[in-house]
């Protein structure tokens, strides 16, 4: 496994890369070698709407421990040659790449990368697919495609990984340390801004945390924490608006609903009035258009999507027909690359996998376009992942 690093070396820029995972990773890649290695939208109505080439959508299955995949065409979604694959361990997150280059995928104590073809088609490297030791519950790859972060599901960290452009293989960078005020830490959601100097975490009942980031260097630094509504609220997904002003946490519990804060200076946050704005039960997932004036949260407790128009100061108003119905624990979303759908995939199936046009006369409805299981429904989706 020559492009996995483990131990204790520094990069270029002098930072300390983490080791002290090693038997972890032996384990890791036994097990890889016996299964066989080897945001966002334009609605359609606003007079947008792009390219559908090489327009993929990536599918995690933690019921049958596969990945789907599809190219997604006008109001249909249709597999993709030799997916599902079977993976031979439970996957709980995956992000491509800024280049489409790469998908990488977070399993129980290690990331493994597939190569993406134009056709969507995957290979596994000739080193194999495992690329890092890190136990993690969620990824994102900053917007220069140089760094994958997950978020760390066995200590109060942020992982960090330098991305080879050209292999897909990550260099280890010292992990990031953070600390919270109050509630309980349980790791769900690590976003990083579009202008990629900030990366926020939802932590659950522990709340929320800021991390600068340096684009040149990656160095990064925990900035602030935003506490727990309450010990009963949790903060599980975020959306940042295009131009970086706006954070969007989805909450369940008490007092849940859709948080909405200013971001300022380094990442400082403030409630804006009215928030939170009311939500179905248990929001898991939430994305916005790349007009910034619609916004999507799925409702994992109740398998729908309440939808919104986003006004004055972002202020959220209900849009017409919302809550749309979705899959049973509808528990992610995602827009396509052209613009014109989104796609929510469904922990609990019935069906996995639906996809939504958007409504030629009331801007921002969602329609349903078509749906697919992504392997044996339910298969357990537990996140997706589309091309840029």
């Amino acid at each position: 496994m020559a492009e996995v690093f483990v131990g204790e070396s520094r990069s270029s820029n002098g930072r300390k890369r983490q080791g002290g995972r090693i038997a972890l990773l032996a384990s890791v890649v036994l097990a890889a070698a016996l299964v066989g290695c080897g945001d966002f939208f334009i609605p359609p109505n606003s007079g947008g709407g792009g390219s559908t080439t090489n327009n993929y959508v990536y599918v995690t299955n933690s019921t049958t421990s596969s990945l789907a995949g599809f190219a997604i065409g006008t109001g249909k979604l249709t597999t993709i040659s030799g997916l599902p694959l079977s993976l031979g361990y439970v996957p709980v997150a995956a992000v491509v790449t800024p280049n489409n280059n790469f998908i990488y995928i977070a399993g129980p104590g290690a990331i493994y990368r597939y190569n993406v073809s134009s056709n969507g088609t995957l290979t596994t490297p000739s080193g194999g697919a495992t690329v890092a030791a890190a136990s993690v519950v969620s990824l994102d790859v900053s917007p220069d495609g140089q760094w994958l972060f997950g978020l760390d599901n066995t200590q109060t960290q942020l992982d960090e990984f330098q991305i080879n452009s050209s292999t897909g293989a990550l260099s280890v960078i010292a992990a990031t340390p953070y600390s919270v005020q109050s509630g309980k830490v349980v790791p769900k959601a690590v976003k990083v801004s579009p202008a990629g100097n900030l990366i926020f975490a939802a932590l659950g009942t522990g709340g929320d945390v800021v991390f600068t980031l340096n684009t040149s260097t990656g160095a990064v630094a925990s900035s602030q924490t935003l506490p727990p509504v309450t010990t009963t609220t949790s903060d599980n997904a975020l959306a940042i608006n295009s131009g970086g002003s706006y954070l969007y946490i989805a909450r369940s519990g008490t007092n849940g609903g859709v948080g909405v804060y200013t971001i300022g200076s380094g990442g400082v946050l403030n409630s804006i009035s009215g928030s939170p704005f009311s939500a179905g039960t248990s929001p898991a997932s939430v994305v916005i258009d790349s007009t910034g004036k619609y916004l999507y949260v799925a409702n994992n407790g109740d398998g729908t999507i309440s939808g919104y128009s986003i006004g004055t100061g972002s202020a959220l108003t209900a849009l017409s027909g919302s809550p749309y119905s979705s899959g049973s624990s509808v528990t992610s979303l995602g827009v396509d690359k052209s613009g014109k759908y989104l796609l929510a995939g469904a922990n609990g199936g019935n069906p996995d996998l639906t996809m939504y046009s958007f409504d030629a006369a009331t801007p921002g409805k969602l329609d349903q376009a078509t749906s697919v299981a992504t392997d044996t429904d339910p298969a357990g989706v537990t996140s997706i992942a589309l091309t840029h």
